[in-house]
């Protein structure tokens, strides 16, 4: 594995982090849960709360905050577990760090969930 020269933090509009097109095995899945949890904010700015809350899409009970929360969740809940060591109950089996990261970038699907959202709420694409 070779080391990724540093680079001055890239950004897009907002704050949100850009990862690194290339690099090695580590720092690849490293780069890419910042990434992905800057996303959903811009997706829900400038929703009020009695927008934001009601499931767009009958007869669906998916939300924005349910979009963000899930995610979040399961970060948390992994970390604890694998790199902080508690006894945190995680449904099947047992997973390491590798695992954990790659479960985060799984759901960076819901990323793309959410713009559809968004889009359903008032017509917002793009963020």
């Amino acid at each position: 594995m070779s080391a990724n020269p540093p680079r001055p933090p890239l950004a897009l509009p907002g704050g949100r982090p850009v990862p690194r097109p290339a690099g090695d095995e580590r720092s690849l899945p490293e780069d890419r849960p910042d990434h992905h949890r800057g996303t959903p904010a811009p997706k829900c700015a400038g929703l009020d709360d009695a927008r934001v809350r009601p499931a767009p899409v009958a007869p669906s009970a998916l939300t924005l905050p349910g979009l963000v929360q899930h995610p979040a969740e399961v970060e948390r809940n992994r970390f604890q577990r694998v790199v902080a060591g508690l006894d945190v109950p995680i449904a099947g089996a047992e997973v390491g760090l590798r695992r954990v990261l790659i479960r985060l970038i799984e759901c960076a699907r819901h990323n793309g969930h959410a713009d559809l959202l968004r889009e359903r709420i008032d017509g917002v694409t793009g963020t």
